[in-house]
């Protein structure tokens, strides 16, 4: 291929591809980056007033920037990808289903090493990649790369595919949690309810979970018991952490004919990671990270066994460079000498208060004192308490009650005309007043005066801003609550929300995407919407 300035007079210039936009002025539009030159293209320049242009010239062996993207795609890929359509010389890869990134890292590099013109970019291997998300892109960098240079291509791919997704299997888990006096139930069903959340977003269940006291023996039985019931993989979550091939429940495995294959990996969280196997079950001793939904290594080793493949000392052992995780807060020793909570996390809060309140007869239940202080008042202190630099308040019906029930507090006050529409119409409201500078948003009910700036703060502290957890939601027993803290990438669809489920309508969608956060307090289920209700919990509707 050719390229350079061409004289507008030129032979041989029509078939040419112009290489920058030229606009032809008074209205006349303009020439598009990338046109092939026509008699009439040319004309109209010449009659705008361009005497050269910028063009690329394809000679014999050349194929066009789009062709080249595309046959590149049909190498690069297998069965489990699909390629877009080549446009500019760019051909975006997306996953087909649920599963894991496979690249022969190798093949790609040594494909990109072939020419700088020709190059391909994807996500690093191993992620976790949802259905029809991208998982790679080809550009093709000038207008056209040599036919040579394509088939060089072709030959590094020759033995198959270097980029695919790999699938989850199905898998019937047990589960083994044991328990020392003083453990508290709570802790447990807490355990219990990631696991179970683990697996389900990964295609698998825990068929059967087994609380056993934290001796050798006991655990013994359990594992036995499971294996006979077909569960595979074994989960171990003990009440202490594993600590030695000598502790409880290696010693547990080996009593009942196991062998623990790996002690400890170097990823941090989840260095406390036991691998063993009972004849073709798998056995899993999980480190005390694994209690919560937040990233550890126990994730990383667990998808590659869903995917069937082998989890053994030489995988383990070369998962320590990209090993330091993100940190979590219920880490024993942070990494941070300052609290777990990062200040320089960027969360601010919206408060819903825009309801007609119609169940509560004549009265605005958010204005009514509750000790004292005006019902949805008191949830802007807890907020504010909590550390939440900015609140932004919904109103809709009776926004002067609100606003006066609120006085001087520093709230941003923003009014929802379509509020009759449904909680939907406000969230989208309060979502779209809050911009796109934020890492998140803690989105609050004015109907909760109970929540606790314990609550809210345990919400703010599981919240990261990387990694495959991006809504937060607290529970209480087996049942979720409110507020909820949803990361910025949800934005977009907040914003479309409508009807009156709120933000529980995409819970389903992105359910791997959900970070159960256990807290203490029944103030997270607790809302108020009848003149009952108030009388219940002490409160007069009529104490204005």
């Amino acid at each position: 291929m050719r390229f350079g300035t061409v004289d507008i007079d030129a032979d041989g210039l029509e078939g040419a591809i112009l290489a920058h936009t030229l606009r032809l002025g008074n209205g006349a539009g303009a020439i598009k980056k990338g046109a092939v030159l026509t008699a009439n293209t040319i004309e109209r320049l010449r009659k705008a007033g361009y005497r050269q242009v910028m063009v690329a010239q394809l000679e014999p062996g050349d194929v066009r920037e789009d062709a080249a993207a595309a046959s590149l795609a049909e190498h690069l890929i297998g069965p489990s990808v699909t390629a877009s359509q080549a446009s500019t010389g760019r051909c975006n890869l997306y996953s087909n289903y649920l599963g894991l990134l496979m690249v022969d890292r190798d093949r790609v590099d040594a494909g990109n090493r072939i020419s700088e013109s020709i190059t391909v970019a994807t996500l690093p291997a191993y992620s976790l990649v949802p259905p029809s998300s991208m998982i790679a892109t080809i550009k093709i960098i000038p207008f056209a790369v040599s036919e040579d240079d394509l088939e060089a291509w072709a030959a590094v791919l020759s033995d198959g595919p270097a980029i695919r997704v790999a699938p989850f299997k199905r898998f019937d888990a047990g589960l083994i949690l044991t328990e020392l006096p003083g453990v508290g139930q709570s802790l447990l069903e807490r355990a219990s309810r990631a696991q179970r959340a683990r697996l389900s977003a990964l295609g698998s269940q825990v068929r059967r979970e087994v609380r056993c006291e934290h001796s050798i023996d006991a655990v013994a039985r359990a594992i036995a018991n499971l294996q006979e019931e077909g569960c595979n993989p074994i989960l171990l979550l003990g009440a202490s952490a594993i600590v030695d091939r000598g502790d409880v429940i290696p010693s547990g495995l080996q009593k009942v004919g196991g062998a623990v294959v790996h002690l400890g990996m170097p990823v941090d969280p989840g260095n406390l990671l036991m691998v063993g196997t009972l004849d073709e079950t798998t056995v899993f001793g999980l480190p005390g990270c694994a209690r919560s939904l937040n990233p550890s290594g126990f994730d990383h080793v667990l998808r590659r066994f869903l995917v069937g493949e082998p989890v053994d000392s030489t995988l383990i052992s070369g998962l320590g460079v990209g090993g330091l995780l993100k940190e979590v807060p219920d880490r024993p020793m942070p990494r941070n000498l300052s609290s777990t909570r990062d200040a320089k996390k960027n969360i601010v809060a919206v408060v819903l208060a825009a309801g007609a309140s119609r169940r509560m007869g004549q009265a605005n239940k958010l204005t009514v004192p509750v000790d004292g202080t005006p019902m949805v008042a008191r949830v802007v202190d807890a907020l504010r308490q909590s550390g939440i630099k900015k609140t932004f308040v919904v109103t809709g019906h009776a926004p002067e009650a609100i606003r006066d029930a609120l006085g001087d507090r520093d709230v941003e006050l923003v009014h929802n005309p379509d509020y009759e529409e449904g909680m939907g119409s406000s969230v989208r409201t309060g979502v779209a007043a809050v911009g796109d500078e934020v890492d998140g948003v803690l989105i609050a009910l004015g109907d909760m005066p109970w929540v606790s700036t314990d609550v809210i703060g345990r919400l703010i502290d599981a919240f990261s801003r990387g990694g495959d957890l991006s809504i937060y939601i607290p529970m209480f027993g087996r049942k979720r609550g409110n507020p909820v803290l949803w990361s910025s990438r949800h934005f977009p669809e907040l914003r479309q929300l409508s009807g009156d489920v709120g933000g529980k309508a995409l819970f389903h969608a992105h359910a791997a995407a959900i970070c159960y956060v256990d807290v203490e307090s029944a103030s997270v289920n607790i809302d108020v919407d009848t003149p009952e209700a108030l009388h219940q919990l002490g409160i007069d509707s009529h104490d204005e």
